[in-house]
């Protein structure tokens, strides 16, 4: 308690910080940049997981089923070239471009291009591609670049925490950011507030990182296994474990941890799952021990109708 009320004044002149940039932003003082296609932005106003990728994932298939030709740029975390705008295939090294957004380039198979400044890394993508969208993986606080659309993803078990801005608490910006935006998805939601609308990640194959092969997650029911996990919200992926009766040791990393083969070496031979997105960073030493877990986003029939709306409604002005 000592700390927090320590921390407050902090907090404060953080959340002051935060309104006076998004204000500068607004009155046109700080220069926003518009693209030449409708910019979606997918974020959260939280600091760790909240299920943003998955989202992504649906929407670019989605859209794809829809006749749209997506892109998606990210801001590339932990890749060491993230600092300029760079491609991303399936193939890049995550170490230089980011395991979320080599994830990304395999699971949506469409263009994808990271890069610390949002504006450069789209004017990239569009100048080799022919798409008619971008999706923006993060960057609500990245004002920057302008947007047609924005979507918060709060994850249902934990949504604001104690309420309060960093440093105090887990918030980017203040909760009455959510009511300036134009869909709220709720990750694994307990309830729904008015407006909201549900999201649900299931995941119910693991497929083997070196061999391909796959097993029903309910074919390891019972099963001793060690569970890694380097992600915003390691829980999630552990509580879906449990609740398929795995018993699972935990072995968390700080989030985009670049793996190396020793830190899977654990001292019995029970097999090691993980995320997806941790799998990518594993392939290049993938044992037959090492199985990862794809995740799908469900989301209902009024998200896809209020989403092509919005494109709609933006396009003709």
């Amino acid at each position: 308690m000592y700390i927090s009320a320590w921390l407050m004044p902090w907090s404060m002149l953080y959340v002051d910080a935060i309104r006076l940039r998004r204000f500068l932003y607004r009155i046109g003082v700080l220069k926003k940049t518009r693209l030449p296609v409708p910019v979606i932005i997918v974020g959260n106003i939280t600091v760790g997981g909240t299920g943003k990728t998955p989202l992504v994932i649906w929407m670019v298939e989605f859209l794809k089923q829809n006749g749209y030709k997506p892109g998606v740029i990210s801001r590339g975390y932990a890749g060491a070239a993230s600092t300029s705008p760079q491609a991303v295939t399936a193939d890049s090294d995550p170490a230089q471009v980011g395991d979320e957004a080599v994830l990304l380039a395999k699971r949506c198979a469409c263009p994808v291009v990271v890069g610390a400044e949002r504006v450069a890394a789209g004017r990239q993508l569009l100048s080799s591609n022919a798409c008619d969208v971008l999706i923006s993986d993060d960057g609500l606080q990245h004002y920057a670049l302008e947007r047609d659309i924005e979507i918060v993803v709060i994850d249902g078990q934990r949504r604001f925490g104690n309420g309060y801005c960093l440093p105090v608490g887990p918030l980017r910006e203040p909760p009455e950011r959510v009511k300036h935006v134009d869909l709220v998805v709720v990750n694994g939601p307990n309830e729904l507030l008015e407006g909201e609308l549900p999201m649900h990640c299931k995941g119910q194959q693991l497929i083997n990182l070196k061999t391909g092969e796959r097993k029903l997650l309910s074919d390891f029911n019972g099963m001793a296994c060690n569970a890694v996990a380097a992600i915003g919200n390691p829980a999630r992926f552990y509580t879906q474990l449990a609740a398929a009766d795995l018993d699972c040791q935990t072995h968390a990393f700080p989030d985009h941890h670049l793996f190396t083969a020793e830190d899977l070496q654990f001292k019995d031979s029970r097999p090691v799952l993980m995320t997806e997105k941790d799998a990518i960073k594993c392939a290049r030493f993938a044992s037959d021990q090492y199985w990862y877990l794809p995740i799908d986003a469900e989301l209902p029939e009024a998200f896809s109708q209020q989403l092509l709306k919005l494109l709609k409604d933006k396009a003709h002005g």
